[in-house]
């Protein structure tokens, strides 16, 4: 199979998700952004800066608490996100990007500008597979 330039076997592509070696520096960053909610998080985040959970939630509208706790979990782990919690009563946690972060938002930006330029097409083409 030839991905890019370079030519991988199958023991090289049959590799579980989070565990590496990735394919490519695109399956990477599919890995840290993958999930539903993940991209709208780091927009909401570099759009609005340090925020709290109950402000982040409100960012993101139809997210689940459940998802929007595990989808940070994982963005703070893959080192995306930056959690600070503070030693207060009632106890005060605030979300913000990492230089990291901030990077992966700007490389999202082209995206999501295809993205605007081609949305009738991509909206037709899922009302097509509905259809």
């Amino acid at each position: 199979m030839t991905v890019g330039h370079s030519v991988y076997g199958p023991e090289e592509l049959a590799v579980n998700k989070g565990t590496g070696p990735y394919v490519c520096g695109l399956d990477a960053a599919m890995d840290v952004v993958g999930g539903k909610w993940k991209a709208l998080i780091l927009w909401a985040l570099d759009d609005g800066g340090t925020l709290r959970f109950g402000q982040l939630k409100r960012q993101v509208p139809g997210v689940s608490e459940k998802m929007l706790i595990q989808h940070l979990r994982e963005l703070e782990a893959d080192g995306i996100v930056h959690r600070e919690v503070y030693r207060e009563v009632p106890p005060r946690v605030e979300y913000s990007l990492t230089e990291m972060g901030k990077g992966l938002n700007s490389a999202l930006g082209p995206l999501g500008a295809w993205a605007n330029q081609h949305m009738e097409q991509i909206l037709a083409a899922k009302q097509r597979d509905v259809a």
